[in-house]
């Protein structure tokens, strides 16, 4: 979605009577959580730069099917302004390593009337664990608030390290089809998978 289209959809769900939003009630305000090595904490305006920095990058926004290429700081701006408002009604979590600094994104949106995690991480910190540990630990807060839900994800079918992310949470494959890559230009290959609550796999604890 463009950024007046999000701005605007988050609008009418802010619109909702009382009944309507009881029906959709989301997870609540973003936490912040600590893990061996990670903090995932909600977004600022000053991430800005890092999210330009990251998503400029090919290797990552290609792999992502909203995200345009070139990416900008004007680009990351318009996201921020809506993501860090209550019209957000899902999470979105920056994730840092120790100096504070943005370095990816965990996220929960309702999409279609269903929850869908989505994620990136800046390239230089791929291969280190990073995106299963995150991944894990902002799913199991999120079925803490949110018991009993389904959530649905998925990835392009030559990004075989996010599906493995996926598979070690508990992440099943539901489907293949096939998905506009916003990056690339084009319609590309997709896997689709969903985590059902009594499936997710947490991390093992560290000693």
């Amino acid at each position: 979605l463009g950024f007046a289209e999000e701005l605007g959809r988050h609008a009418m769900n802010a619109m909702q009577t009382p009944l309507e939003r009881e029906h959709v009630a989301g997870p609540g305000p973003c936490p912040t959580i600590t893990t061996a090595r990670l903090t995932l904490r909600p977004h600022r305006m000053s991430d800005a730069d890092a999210i330009a920095q990251s998503l400029g990058d090919f290797e990552v926004s290609r792999m992502l099917a909203r995200v345009p290429a070139p990416y900008d700081r004007q680009d990351a701006t318009e996201w921020l302004a809506v993501a860090t408002t209550d019209l957000n009604e899902g999470w979105s979590f920056a994730m840092t390593a120790g100096d504070d600094v943005h370095i990816g994104c965990v996220s929960f949106e309702r999409h279609g009337g269903e929850w869908e995690l989505g994620y990136w991480l800046n390239r230089f910190y791929w291969r280190r664990g990073y995106m299963s540990e995150a991944v894990r630990a902002a799913t199991a807060r999120f079925l803490m608030r949110m018991p009993g839900t389904d959530i649905r994800s998925g990835v392009f079918a030559d990004n075989l390290a996010s599906l493995r992310v996926q598979e070690k949470t508990g992440f099943r494959i539901t489907g293949c089809s096939e998905v506009f890559s916003t990056a690339r230009g084009a319609m590309v290959p997709h896997i689709e998978t969903r985590l059902e609550p009594g499936d997710f796999r947490p991390a093992a604890p560290r000693h």
